[in-house]
């Protein structure tokens, strides 16, 4: 038995690293530009939370986060929190979704990176976090009650690769400073769902805002059984 569990999970990580057909990706004339347009919402990308200041540029998205913005529900601080900013759209089944992360992180949980999310009280968010003056991989899984795992980054560190792969209820988690070689940080359970937002997010609990810019962002379907 333990030895079919491990087989299958190798499975698991090869699907992960495998992208499946094209699905969808942001794709706007270079200098192609919104902020704060009704326009915004035209397209299959919506918003939660638009931040004040944000723009397209080509396959990337340039925003600030807002002051005093976060996503985080109940455990050890004891209240919740769902003004944090997130680009999403809906997708069906099971996918992989990659995105290169750029941050002027300056203040205590300054965050950025990738969320899933089936509605309020059930979502996970991955990316960089800003903690006693460093990055840090941070991860969070919410159902109902969220939960916090972080690690430091190396001193330096540019822009973070985020790759996260939905299969059925799991999400495999993995991050990369190069976009080639990805290593998996976590594996988490997602309440069942036909399908899910999935996006950029980012937020500034802490401090008076921060620019972040997403590059590239991918959706792909994941067909591996």
């Amino acid at each position: 038995m333990e030895h079919e569990a491990q087989i299958a999970r190798r499975e698991f990580l090869g699907s992960a690293l495998v992208g499946g057909f094209y699905i969808a990706s942001w794709t706007k004339s270079a200098g192609a530009q919104a902020q704060k347009s009704p326009a915004a919402a035209s397209g299959p990308e919506k918003w939660m939370n638009e931040p004040h200041k944000w723009r397209r540029e080509g396959n990337s998205l340039i925003c600030t986060a807002d002051p005093k913005t976060d996503f985080w529900r109940k455990t050890y601080y004891g209240y919740i929190t769902d003004n944090g900013h997130f680009f999403y759209r809906s997708v069906a089944g099971d996918f992989a979704t990659i995105v290169k992360v750029t941050g002027k992180y300056h203040d205590l949980y300054d965050q950025a990176g990738l969320m899933v999310r089936l509605d309020k009280e059930n979502w996970m968010k991955c990316g960089v976090e800003f903690v006693d003056g460093e990055q840090n991989m941070s991860v969070v899984i919410t159902r109902d009650f969220s939960d916090w795992s972080t690690f430091r980054l190396p001193e330096g560190t540019g822009p973070v690769w985020m790759r996260v792969v939905r299969k059925k209820e799991a999400l495999d988690i993995f991050y990369s400073l190069d976009a080639k070689n990805f290593a998996e940080i976590r594996t988490g359970y997602l309440v069942p769902s036909e399908s899910v937002d999935v996006g950029p997010a980012f937020a500034a609990p802490e401090g008076k805002g921060f620019e972040v810019r997403f590059d590239d962002w991918v959706v792909e379907k994941n067909e591996a059984k």
